[in-house]
Order: structure tokens, then C-alpha cells, then sequence
């Protein structure tokens, strides 16, 4: 191994790059330090103080998210110093709202905080509790806002700031009032939020929810099923988390390009649709002024004969509309079947302009 690129880390010698962070170089490696704040692709900020570690010859312990791994450096992850900065930096956080409902939390089995306080075993009766500073936002229409749950860990800021660029939220007041607001510290329908839910996605409590998240399962109780958003052609990857053979959650697959986890607002939310009492499920004649319905073969006859009537009748009088929600390969079967089969160039694509 090359001596000048060399990080000890819980007594195992580990390459490292240029610039990489002591977190990065253990996550690569499959050493776990915890973090709340860390965010990948964004600057990190050692908010949390959860990920500190021992660094041999430092005399404080140190935020390894932001500490760059150096030569020679020699780092323990897990020393009784450590556990007890852990331990009291989580307890501090669990003090500092309402975090003693966490059974009936809409983020209960999928909040990091939770995990993190069963893993250190920390204690909510610690410190004095600080008590529930701002209400409850509850008047936009795709999520709710706790702030009593709230950490300012900062996750939701980066997401927004640095991932979707939409710089809709940021840091507020100073001191034990600081809170995280929109422009103006107005509800979100206000602001310049655009909905797209990357901040839900990156809360690690339960401070950040969708709207409905008290009448629907928890994500920890529903099953994830990987598909493609069908919204546009992007291709965006997503989760659909399933329970009783229905969708009640949304989630970007980080691990997957082309959008590494972020979701527009259609793609995060809107798939109520899909469990819709008035979504038709056969298909539809029209007969004297009424639908009927009818089987998929008469429907497609139908189709068939009277698109040959007209064609052959009014020159050029069929046409074919596309869309960006399905793939390229079908795009191309239909501009195909409208040429060679209704002999029009009568094409067009919803996304053309």
C-alpha cells in the first residue's frame, strides 16, 4: 500500500483519495459510524455532532463528516468517550420537543433517531424538556410539518438547497429559537416549495410527513416493490411501499440513476389513482349518447373497423397522439402503425414543445 494514502480506522488500514472525509473512507469500507445530518451530495455541516470519533492526537473528539482523512491519520469509532459524547448528544435531542409519543409516530420503525436511541440506550428523562416551541403546520397539501419532532440536523436544507436547487427553506432565528423556515416563515403552500417531498425522503425523524401520514400505515409496515415512474420519460426509479395489495407510500431508489432517490411532486404523490373507485376497468362504447361497457376484443374491432372507414374515406383524416409516459420503443410502434398501417403523418407528442 501506498504509506502517503493510508487512514487507520478501528485498528484496519484503509486507502483513501483526495479530499474524502473520515465518514466516507469508513462507509466505503463497511465500518458504521452513525450520523443524522450527513446528506450525500450535499456540503456536510457536522450539525448533529452524532458521527464524532477518536482521532489519535486530537485533544476534542471530531465530526468525522467533515474531517478530511489525512496520512497516517489513526481513528477509533467506538470508544467509551465516544458512546458517552453519542449517548448524551442524542439525549439532548430527545429533550428538545415531543419525542415521547414515538409508538404512535407516523416515522416509528423508520426514524434514525428511534434506532440510534435503542443502539446507545439513551434515556429521554435526562436533560429538562424543552417543550414544544411552534405548532404543528398542517395547511399544505402534501406534507405535514412537526416541528416539536424537529432536530435541525439540517438534512431537509441540503436536500432542498443543494440536491433540488430549489432554495425554498433554510435555517431561522438564532439560539433555542432557531427553526426551519420558508420564505418569510410562511406555511410551504406560501413559499417557493414546489412539493417534489426530497425533504420527507431525507428526514431521519418524524418531523417531515405526508399529509395523510396518520390515517395510512407506516412506511416500516409496508413492503417495497422498485418500479419506473410513468409520469414522463425520465425514467425516474421509486419505490412503491405496498401493504394489502396497495400503495400508500412513495420513495426515490437512491442507489438507482437516473435520479439517485429525487422525485417531482407527481411522482412522490400522486398515485391515488392508481386505488381510485372511478378508474375504469373495462373498456367503454359509446352508443347512443351512452357508454356501455364492452370486452376488450369487440372494443378493439370496433377500434379497428372504423379507423379503416375514415382512412379510407377522408384522406389523411386519422391521426395519433403519443406521450412521454411511455417508453421510446412504443413511440416508435405508434408513429410506425400510423404510417404504414392508417397512412398518415398525422403524429404528435405530448412533449414536443
Amino acid at each position: 500500500m501506498d504509506k502517503e494514502k493510508i487512514i487507520v480506522i478501528d485498528g484496519r488500514e484503509l486507502r483513501f483519495s483526495d479530499g474524502e472525509t473520515i465518514l466516507e473512507v469508513a462507509k466505503r469500507n463497511h465500518i458504521d459510524i452513525p450520523t443524522l445530518c450527513h446528506l450525500k451530495g450535499a456540503t456536510p455541516t457536522g450539525a448533529c455532532r452524532v458521527c464524532v470519533v477518536e482521532v489519535e492526537g486530537a485533544r476534542n473528539l471530531m465530526a468525522s463528516c467533515t474531517v478530511p482523512a489525512a496520512p497516517n491519520m489513526v481513528v477509533r469509532t467506538e470508544t467509551p468517550e465516544v458512546i458517552r459524547s453519542r449517548r448524551m448528544t442524542i439525549e439532548l435531542m430527545l429533550t428538545s420537543g415531543n419525542h415521547e409519543d414515538c409508538l404512535v409516530c407516523p416515522a416509528s420503525g423508520d426514524c434514525r433517531l428511534q434506532e440510534l436511541a435503542f443502539r446507545y440506550k439513551a434515556k429521554g428523562a435526562t436533560f429538562q424538556d424543552t417543550g414544544v416551541k411552534y405548532p404543528m403546520e398542517t395547511v399544505n397539501p402534501f406534507i405535514l410539518r412537526d416541528f416539536s419532532k424537529c432536530v435541525l440536523c439540517g438534512r431537509c436544507v441540503q436536500a432542498c438547497n443543494d440536491v433540488q436547487v430549489n432554495e425554498a427553506i433554510d435555517f431561522g432565528y438564532r439560539g433555542a429559537a432557531t427553526k426551519i423556515v420558508a420564505k418569510g416563515d410562511l406555511p410551504l403552500k406560501d413559499s417557493d416549495c414546489v412539493f417534489c417531498g426530497e425533504c420527507v425522503q431525507v428526514c431521519p425523524v418524524g418531523a417531515l410527513v405526508p399529509k395523510n401520514a396518520f390515517k395510512i400505515p407506516r412506511i416500516s409496515e409496508t413492503t417495497p416493490v422498485k418500479t419506473t415512474c410513468s409520469y414522463c420519460g425520465v425514467g425516474c426509479q421509486m419505490n412503491l411501499h405496498v401493504k394489502n395489495n396497495r400503495i400508500w407510500h412513495v420513495t426515490g431508489c437512491e442507489e438507482s440513476a437516473p435520479n439517485h432517490g429525487s422525485l417531482c411532486v407527481k411522482g412522490r404523490f400522486g398515485f391515488d389513482f392508481v386505488a381510485s373507485d372511478r378508474r375504469l376497468t373495462r373498456p367503454l362504447i359509446k352508443e347512443n349518447g351512452e357508454f356501455r361497457e364492452a370486452s376488450w376484443d369487440e372494443a378493439l374491432d370496433l377500434t379497428a373497423r372504423r379507423l379503416k372507414e375514415i382512412s379510407g374515406e377522408h384522406a389523411d383524416a386519422a391521426g395519433v397522439l403519443t406521450s412521454a409516459r411511455i417508453t421510446n420503443e412504443e413511440n416508435y410502434i405508434a408513429q410506425k402503425f400510423a404510417r404504414a398501417v392508417l397512412k398518415t403523418n398525422n403524429v404528435d407528442h405530448c412533449a414536443r414543445l
